[in-house]
């Protein structure tokens, strides 16, 4: 089986300038989207493998690009006939023109008769044996100089040999192109290693774009494969066509320039893309539960969620490129994924996990029993997305959780096609501009690499999905909240919403109301892109005249998600397994072509959005529901404050930037604000936020750090943090959980590390042969009690332009560091701590610091009681107890904690004391 291949290009100096492909151009897009509807039927009706090759083969595509190829003096010959089927199916979607390569593979000319490894077939053939493929040499009529100028197109822009001279115009260049018999021994061999390596480049190349096609082909296959994907490109490039055209023929009826009536005037939307025939949409405010108004109704969900921990799982996709944040490693230069954006001192991925596992730990102490979450995580090949991603996991050793309980997939990153005439980009010969796409492939994805199986093996019904984007939805009881009401009301997907600014470039959370022809009503809580407002007919209104506000609350991509549910959409044919298909054109794309040249095109991807799979779990009713309805369908939204849900690092903010919106900076402001709040609740007095610009120019009025298993739920921690002061200027970092902290006064800095937060890590044997090390909740626990104390040192540099204070990386004149080593104690009662200091607990002992008579400090060091396997007892613990109406009780105890503490808490849930 060959291919051919010709290289239709000339040169002008050193700049490679390509003509026109054979492949036709689509100049027609609704006769391309009619033709490749045809075809798509054809390949589907086809029973066979062999008898969609021969569809293929039939298609006048197919032949009139193989026809222009025919006499080309290059031939590919692919052993694997599954590789020739795939570049039929491209060609077939009117992308020959990436068949165009100069540099495949040199003919024996070239290289004066010779191979790099001195083997000519007697037939003139080239081969590369261990790949399968071979360059066999035709004959052609082309202009010897054609050849000539292509090479040194060639060299200019893909050579530096040693020893080469670097100008293009230099004669010792032109020598080798136009007589390489007249070539020095040295300069010959270095000439056939080029060509060698040329040849070796055209074979990866043409393997690549194979292996991409068939990843393409795979996964869209609900949908038709690489032609589907186009024509469901084509098809969205065409609504976003005849929506502008219906938005310039409205303006231009209202401006009085156009004589036909705007009842008769031709407006299309595209909707028959997304929705049947005469079916009449109409959008509302979904109705739900707010977790900032009703504090009581926020205990309860929580306390569903907590119970309802081991029947989740958690979903996290990761496999967004983030050009927008512009991340590079420090030391070698490469771009980074947003996954390994340094957040607070660590990489979002970090804290997720972090997150996750308060939320275990506040069950464990509850219950006694410690549970591990299930986490599957969408990678991407995006600027080495999924290495990167498992690599961060090894070197965290798997968060102390365990290789098993973690399954990476990897999203397919797919092509990115022009508006205006249908092509995929190209960047270099056989080889388009390839982006993730969208988040929403996840369920596909999810179906194809079986993680719903994996889910449900472990026993698993539902999962809360988290963007790594959003540092902060794991803010205060908002997941557990969204959880807690999923799996209370038996739903089968859920949004954490809140408010939404006019004009932000986010997403909308809908109630959708759909009158079906058939006299049936559907409804829906679903999402709308903002990219999507017009189209979908939706106005980026205030909810008042003078407001800010939208009519519509924001969509933050945090959401339930009911395992069972979303298994069955994403095995379902058609579209239903791809929610939300979207392309945004909004954005000119920029990229070096093939010759190096910079190009701008209007150009977008194929992209779904994962939380729009709530439109194939709407409900069918017989008659128009009530309001009062609406929130018992399956679908549902939990409402809370902004920034216990959405604040999102996207993009960076460039220098001088007011904006903070989707920014690290915007996000870390956030923060401090959720950290003010908390710590007033707590009566801790502390300076206000501030302004934004202020901020900006000066920094936070107060640097707070807590860790999530201090909590999670800021009410638990309330009982573990009473009165006290924090100063304009102070800073509070507390990387600790069991935490006594009362009238606690800080004027500067003060930093408790636990080195066991929540527990121990020890290697244990995970399965089989495998030894790991897994942490332990309980076990050799850190600890610090400190009372009517009051720190004063000089703490953080405020006036050092190399902080970056939503990285942590500070500069500091004095600060009070405590570290705990392993179940180290503090204990520290009507003292003043003062200047800068490092205390070091060692592990198995308790430091006592009190007053001394005459007013100094008395510090005692001393052992910790002895348990019967010779492990130190904590010397005093928090009861944690599950009243009726949700609110997690904490007493604190001396001493010990008994087992048969945790299994009264646990009867006490479920009421059965």
């Amino acid at each position: 089986m060959f291919i051919f291949l010709e290289v239709y290009q000339t040169a002008g100096g050193a700049t490679l300038v390509q003509e026109e492909s054979p492949a036709v151009r689509v100049t027609d897009i609704d006769r391309e989207i009619k033709r490749l509807r045809g075809l798509r039927e054809r390949l589907r009706a086809a029973v066979s493998i062999d008898e969609r090759r021969l569809v293929l083969e039939s298609d006048p595509e197919v032949q009139r690009v193989w026809k222009a190829y025919r006499d080309s003096r290059h031939a590919l010959r692919l052993d694997e006939a599954h590789g020739k089927y795939l570049l039929d199916c491209m060609i077939a979607a009117g992308q020959g023109h990436l068949l165009e390569s100069p540099t495949l593979l040199p003919s024996k000319e070239r290289v004066n008769g010779k191979h790099s490894n001195g083997a000519l077939h007697s037939n003139g053939a080239l081969k590369e044996s261990d790949t399968g493929v071979s360059l066999l040499d035709g004959h052609s009529d082309r202009a010897p100089y054609l050849d000539a100028f292509q090479m040194l197109a060639d060299a200019v822009r893909k050579l530096e040999l040693d020893g080469e001279p670097d100008a293009p115009n230099h004669p010792a260049l032109l020598t080798p192109l136009l007589a390489p018999e007249h070539l020095a021994p040295a300069n010959a061999h270095a000439w056939e290693q080029r060509l060698a390596g040329q040849s070796k480049s055209g074979i990866d190349a043409i393997q690549k774009l194979t292996d991409m096609l068939k990843r393409l082909e795979k996964f869209y296959d609900s949908i038709g494969g690489v032609v589907g994907y186009q024509l469901a490109a084509l098809e969205l490039i065409r609504a976003s066509e005849e929506r502008e055209k219906c938005v310039e023929e409205v303006e231009s009826v209202l401006a009085g320039d156009s004589d036909v009536p705007l009842s008769e005037s031709s407006l299309w939307d595209g909707s028959e893309l997304l929705e049947e025939a005469g079916e009449e949409t109409n959008y509302h405010m979904p109705v739900g539960p707010d977790l900032a108004a009703d504090p009581g109704f926020a205990q309860r969900a929580a306390a569903w969620g907590i119970t309802g921990l081991p029947s989740m799982g958690e979903i996290y996709p990761l496999g967004g490129a983030g050009d927008r944040l512009g991340l590079v490693d420090e030391r070698s230069g490469e771009c980074l994924p947003v996954a390994m954006l340094p957040y607070c001192g660590r990489t979002l991925l970090e804290g997720l996990i972090r997150d996750l596992q308060a939320r275990e730990y506040l069950h464990f102490r509850l219950y006694g029993v410690q549970h591990t979450t299930p986490v599957a995580i969408m990678t991407s090949a995006a600027k080495d997305n999924h290495r990167r991603v498992v690599e961060l996991c090894k070197q965290q050793g798997w968060f102390g959780r365990g290789r098993g309980s973690f399954r990476l997939f990897e999203q397919p990153l797919v092509p990115v096609v022009a508006a205006d005439d249908g092509r995929w980009l190209m960047q270099e010969p056989l080889q388009c501009i390839l982006k993730p796409g969208g988040h929403g492939v996840i369920w596909k994805l999810a179906h194809d690499e079986k993680i719903f199986d994996w889910f449900h093996e472990r026993g698993r019904k539902a999962a809360i999905v988290r963007q790594i984007s959003n540092p902060m939805a794991a803010m205060d009881a908002t997941l557990l909240a969204l959880s807690g009401v999923g799996l209370q009301g038996g739903k089968r997907f859920g949004f954490a919403s809140c408010e939404r600014r006019v004009g932000a470039s986010e997403g909308m959370n809908v109630l959708k109301e759909v009158r079906t022809p058939s006299g049936e009503w559907r409804y829906g809580v679903s999402n709308i892109e903002y990219t999507e407002f017009e189209r979908m007919g939706v106005c980026d209104v205030a909810v008042a005249g003078d407001s800010h506000r939208s009519q519509y609350p924001a969509n933050t991509n945090v959401l339930y998600v009911d395992l069972g549910a979303a298994h069955r959409v994403a095995a379902s044919e058609g579209r239903a397994a791809l929610p939300g298909m979207i392309i945004n054109l909004k954005k000119t794309v920029e990229y070096k072509d093939h010759t190096g040249r910079l190009q701008r095109a209007r150009a977008g991807r194929l992209e779904c959005t994962m939380q729009n799979i709530a439109d194939e779990l709407a409900q069918t009713f017989p008659e128009r529901l009530s309001p009062e309805a609406y929130e018992d369908l399956d679908t549902f939204v939990v409402y809370n404050s902004r920034t216990k849900v959405s604040s999102s690092a996207k993009r960076r903010r460039k220098p001088g930037e007011m904006n903070l919106h989707q920014t690290p900076d915007g996000s870390f402001f956030d923060l401090m604000a959720n950290a003010h709040d908390l710590l007033t609740q707590c009566d801790v007095a502390l300076p206000p936020v501030g302004a934004k610009a202020e901020y900006l120019q000066k920094g936070p009025p107060f640097f707070v750090l807590l860790h999530p298993a201090l909590g999670p739920l800021w009410d638990v921690i309330r009982q573990k943090i009473v009165g006290g002061s924090l100063a304009r200027g102070g800073e509070l970092q507390l990387e600790i959980a069991e935490l006594c902290m009362r009238h606690v006064s800080v004027e500067g800095s003060l930093m408790i590390r636990a080195e066991n937060v929540m527990g121990e890590a020890s290697v244990r044997r995970t399965s089989g042969s495998i030894r790991e090390r897994i942490l332990t909740f309980g076990r050799r626990t850190a600890r610090c009690r400190l009372e009517n104390v009051t720190v004063r040192n000089m703490g953080i540099d405020w006036s050092c332009l190399a902080n970056v204070y939503w990285q942590n990386r500070l500069q500091r004149d004095e600060m009070l560091e405590v570290v705990l080593h392993s179940d180290a104690e503090l204990d520290a009662r009507d003292v003043v701590l003062e200047g800068g200091e490092r205390i070091e607990v060692p592990a198995g002992h308790r430091l006592r610091i009190t007053r001394a008579p005459n007013g100094g400090q008395v510090r005692r060091l001393e052992p910790l009681e002895k348990g019967v396997g010779g492990e130190s007892l904590p010397s005093w613990h928090w009861q944690h107890k599950l009243r009726e109406n949700g609110r997690v009780e904490l007493t604190l105890v001396e001493g010990p904690e008994r087992p048969a503490e945790q299994t009264e808490s646990a009867l006490a849930a479920s009421g059965k004391n």
